[in-house]
């Protein structure tokens, strides 16, 4: 619940911001005609993501319990924690720079084709966010499952939440005036998602050691589960959260801490060359 809550207020965020700030340019530059385009745009991309991450949530199920689910599953961590830390570096490095790209990019699309480039450039935009959210809840869903948790309702409840925050947020910042540190906001859920992404791959390790695809370090270091079971609320919260394992082995702590070490260190030391630079 908390991983979902955590990634649908990042990417809410993210994608009002975005089309706030079209809004705003075209509202600036007397183009409010093309507001629908933009809107049409924006539910075209909202569709379109959601209907496929429940198509495929839908079609892996039938699945349930074969070596095919665990691949599908296996792929779909992998490449939830490659995005989480792509987009999150991503976003950091053009924060500044975002919205002077948008403009022109809403100038090139006013000189040519208005209509459909204001639809593609909305699409395009709200579309990378909805598809990226589509693959971090399928992965969140898979890893519950897998764990025998407590099933979708739990991360359904939070990513609901977190958008509902998100459009809140939007709405204050965007129609009454008021500002937050969007610095302060993405440096913080960025390494709050470092750590999630920590936990998918452990997940990944996981299933590709159950697959026979990794015969090292399989060992298993401890046994926690007489204290916090996964199987239970506050051990699913910090399965989902945090990457616990009842019963790790030793490559999937090592991946753990190591990931962690390399991609935190990374990150922050990127945000304080920037500050210094600023």
């Amino acid at each position: 619940m908390l991983a979902t809550f955590i990634i649908f207020l990042r990417e809410g965020v993210e994608a009002s911001m975005i089309v706030a700030i079209l809004l705003a340019y075209l509202n600036r530059t007397g183009q409010r005609r093309h507001f629908r385009d933009i809107y049409f745009g924006v539910g075209s991309a909202l569709l379109l993501a959601a209907g496929g991450g429940v198509a495929a949530y839908l079609t892996i199920s039938e699945y349930d319990g074969s070596r095919f689910q665990t691949i599908f599953e296996t792929c779909t961590y992998l490449l939830a924690a490659a995005v989480l830390t792509y987009m999150t570096f991503w976003m950091r490095n053009h924060a500044r720079t975002i919205s002077t790209e948008l403009r022109a990019r809403v100038d090139s699309a006013v000189d040519n084709n208005a209509r459909r480039s204001m639809f593609l450039l909305a699409f395009q935009a709200v579309g990378r966010e909805g598809l990226e959210t589509a693959v971090f809840t399928l992965a969140i869903f898979f890893s519950g499952r897998s764990e025998g948790a407590v099933g979708t309702r739990g991360p359904a409840i939070g990513g609901a939440v977190g958008i509902v925050i998100a459009l809140a947020i939007a709405f204050f910042i965007y129609r009454l005036g008021h500002q937050i540190n969007f610095k302060v906001f993405f440096a913080t859920v960025g390494g709050l998602l470092m750590v999630f992404a920590a936990g998918l791959l452990v997940d990944a390790i996981q299933n590709m050691q159950e697959l026979g695809w990794i015969k090292f370090a399989t060992h298993r270091l401890w046994n926690s589960g007489a204290f916090i079971n996964e199987d239970s609320a506050p051990g699913d919260l910090l399965h989902s959260m945090f990457g616990y394992a009842q019963q790790p082995t030793v490559l999937q702590v090592v991946v753990y801490l190591g990931y962690l070490a390399v991609i935190l260190s990374l990150y922050f030391g990127v945000s304080k060359r920037m500050r210094r630079h600023a």
